[in-house]
């Protein structure tokens, strides 16, 4: 441990304590009291100081504690900040705001985020102060600033598609997007209204920003068509819609998908062309070469490049992430500091995670740092061999096959590195692995770097010129090549539906994975043991038991779970949330329900606003055919009425009935054990005794999972517990009251 401590392994940890704070904080079911932090933290500085430097490990662990209640009330604070106002329920109003970003899928739809300024028809009593909307049908688009009205569907940011999947309204609630939708037709401009806001300034200065990133991407696209352009606009601007569905599965599914995001690759290659290719052109010149120090030069030079890129990248927090973490490495050469190291990884990580201690919690951010950090201490290992003196290998004729089966090697290996490091992270938040990430990498990087790369760099600093086609027309030539590699290696299949594993399983593997890189000595090899010991203990173990049925978060998608297929009420399940089902529970079979035909009672005039009240015979005719549809069915499928309700018998004999009209409520309580309908009625019960789950707990509730134990009885999870935390309280607010209920939510009782 004395060599490990010679290493600093304490200032590596920081950022891990710190962003341990960080997770704990969001995992709490409430805010924690501010005075207790701050009580915490003023308790364990005085105990660091009076422990001085005569007990040391007292005092680092003293110190342990500050960082993780530093991280906490970092999270306080970064939560305050947001106060995302977040839309509590789906309404269609008239919306009118201007707009802050634009981007284009292609398809003559446009993505929007607008600032809120004012909604009627309904006048909404909490309107999102900034919402996401698609419009279609506008001959031209929107420009960045400009004011635009029209009628909207506004929906809240969806939750986790199952209890313990990723919280998506968590994610929108810290970016500052408080509703998602769509514009019903186009919208149309209006006049700005005179705000006198004092922070006008600012806005138009990020829209120009905004609007420069959107015209650097038009005029890429307008130089190479097709998905080539859309590629190539997104490693410059960040603007992935225009990319097509096809070439972005193929992307993904082939393991190049990060290429397309800003990232800590597209950073590095751009600060290491600019760098190097600055430090030749100055070395052309001996005057300067001898008299400047032209590495500092380069850096500098480089440092500026990188804060452009940035600048234009659409703030994406991955461009953030990387911007930051190459910032540090080139301020480290101005000042004779080595740029690759494990502190300033670590130092990179503590200033991320001090200014957005939210993102420790994405996949994003934990992919990024795990493949960093496994990259660099595997460089430092390389670094620290032993040099071999072998005469062989400095033969003239040697020297050029050792020097590109090194380059080669040097791909395999980082790939190798890369894919192994973050597999942990892809399995914990997407359950699935690509069998082919490693190949496909090794088709794909070496023209990624010295094709792509090189010419997007030249045509950017040509564009102001005019000059930029032809670096485009050869980069383009490259991502036409690297899109043919992703096409070719995800039709060789390989994607593996790992499903969810036990909750201990992925902290015990971080912990190894972080003891195994941060470890200089040997010790390290523990961390392997670690990562080793729990994976062969989760093979070993029985699977965890699956759901019955699955419930979406606004109860109009169901599935029944029987091994690896899955049958849903839909005909077509949204794949936003059974993409997630079919990965997380690792059924990739899908089996859509038999429609049969019924005579639906005809709805009058008097029953427009009270459709649920069936005559006598009408409800005995529905019942009947629920029954018969139940019986006669295929177990474990679903049967449906389309427009109507979809019935379901299990096989230990229950029956599950879905209805999507509440003219059928009450038949469907006779027919069944679980009913469940998206309808937001206040009923909890149905008078059968049947368990009826409506839209109006499953919004206190989440998604829910439904398992029957070994006495048969339905036994529920639900995603939420409570609803006090910022990003879910939109889910406890009731607009006739104008106040929130946050309590547990009573589904199921």
């Amino acid at each position: 441990m004395s060599q490990e401590a010679e290493h600093g392994w304490y200032f590596l940890m920081s950022p891990v304590l710190f962003g341990s704070g960080a997770i704990a904080w969001f995992q709490f079911d409430a805010d924690p009291p501010l005075l207790r932090l701050c009580a915490w933290l003023a308790v364990f500085a005085v105990i660091a100081l009076a422990l001085g430097p005569a007990r040391p490990i007292a005092r680092k662990a003293a110190l342990a504690v500050l960082l993780v209640v530093c991280g906490m009330l970092s999270s306080q604070v970064e939560t305050w900040q947001a106060g995302t106002v977040m839309l509590d329920t789906p309404v269609t109003t008239t919306v009118t705001g201007r707009v802050e970003r634009r981007e284009g899928d292609g398809e003559g739809r446009w993505r929007y985020i607008v600032a809120v300024t004012g909604t009627r028809e309904p006048t909404l009593g909490r309107p999102p102060e900034r919402v996401s909307l698609v419009a279609r049908g506008a001959s031209t688009p929107f420009e960045i600033g400009q004011w635009v009205t029209g009628r909207a569907r506004l929906t809240p940011p969806s939750g986790p598609a199952l209890p313990g999947l990723d919280d998506f309204s968590f994610g929108a609630y810290f970016d500052g997007v408080g509703a998602n939708g769509f514009f019903y037709g186009a919208p149309t401009a209006t006049v700005a209204p005179e705000t006198g806001d004092k922070r006008q300034f600012l806005a138009e200065g990020i829209e120009y920003l905004y609007g420069l990133r959107s015209t650097i991407g038009d005029r890429i696209r307008s130089i190479l068509p097709g998905d080539t352009g859309a590629f190539a606009a997104s490693l410059v601007t960040d603007e992935r819609r225009a990319i097509s569905r096809e070439t972005t599965a193929a992307l993904r599914q082939s393991g190049l998908a990060h290429i397309v995001a800003i990232s800590g690759l597209n950073m590095a290659l751009s600060a290491g062309i600019f760098f190097v290719g600055f430090r030749m052109a100055l070395s052309l010149l001996p005057s300067v070469a001898q008299a400047y120090p032209t590495k500092k030069i380069a850096a500098a030079g480089a440092l500026l490049a990188l804060t452009a890129y940035y600048m234009i990248s659409g703030f994406a927090v991955s461009a953030e992430r990387a911007y930051i973490m190459m910032m540090i490495m080139l301020v480290a050469v101005l000042f004779d500091r080595p740029s690759i190291s494990l502190r300033n990884v670590a130092l990179s990580a503590l200033v991320i995670v001090m200014l957005s201690p939210s993102e420790v919690l994405g996949p994003s951010f934990q992919m990024s740092f795990a493949a960093t950090l496994a990259l660099v201490a595997g460089y430092s290992i390389w670094t620290g061999r032993r040099p071999t003196d072998n005469a062989f290998l400095k033969l003239p004729w040697v020297m050029p096959v050792v020097a590109v089966a090194r380059f080669f090697g040097g791909i395999v290996l980082t790939s190798m590195i890369g894919g192994f490091s973050t597999a942990l992270f892809s399995i914990e938040h997407f359950h699935r692995l690509s069998s082919y990430g490693l190949p496909a990498n090794l088709m794909a990087m070496p023209v990624i770097s010295f094709v792509v790369m090189p010419m997007g760099m030249l045509a950017m600093l040509l564009t102001p010129f005019g000059l930029d086609v032809l670096p485009w027309k050869i980069a383009g030539l490259g991502l036409d090549v690297v899109i043919g590699i992703a096409k070719l290696v995800s039709s060789w299949g390989g994607n593996v539906d790992i499903g969810r594993l036990p909750s201990w399983y992925f902290p015990v593997a971080v912990l190894g994975f972080l003891v195994l890189t941060l470890l200089r000595t040997r010790l390290r090899y523990l961390g392997a043991a670690i990562v080793g010991i729990a994976t062969f203990t989760v093979a070993l173990l029985p699977s965890l038991p699956a759901p019955d049925v699955v419930v979406a978060e606004d109860g109009s998608l169901v599935a029944i779970l029987r091994g690896t297929r899955m049958a849903s009420n839909r005909e077509r399940p949204p794949d936003f949330i059974f993409g997630q089902w079919q990965r997380a529970l690792a059924a990739e079979e899908h089996q859509p329900p038999a429609f049969i035909k019924a005579t639906l009672p005809k709805k009058t005039k008097e029953r427009n606003d009270r459709s649920y009240a069936l005559s006598f015979d009408e409800r005995r005719a529905v019942l009947r055919t629920m029954r018969n549809a139940a019986a006669n069915g295929t177990a474990n499928s679903f049967v449906c009425v389309k427009g109507a309700w979809c019935i379901a018998t299990l096989d230990n004999g229950y029956i599950v009935n879905v209805i999507e009209d509440l003219a059928y409520l009450g038949p469907a309580c006779d027919a069944a054990d679980i009913v469940i309908t998206p309808a937001r009625i206040r009923l909890r019960e149905c008078r059968s005794g049947a368990m009826l789950i409506t839209g109006q707990t499953l919004r206190r509730s989440g998604a829910v999972e439904i398992c029957m134990d070994q006495q048969g009885t339905p036994v529920l999870t639900t995603t939420y517990d409570g609803l006090s935390r910022p990003w879910r309280i939109h889910r406890a607010y009731d607009w006739r009251s104008g106040t929130f209920d946050v309590a547990v939510s009573d589904i199921g009782e």
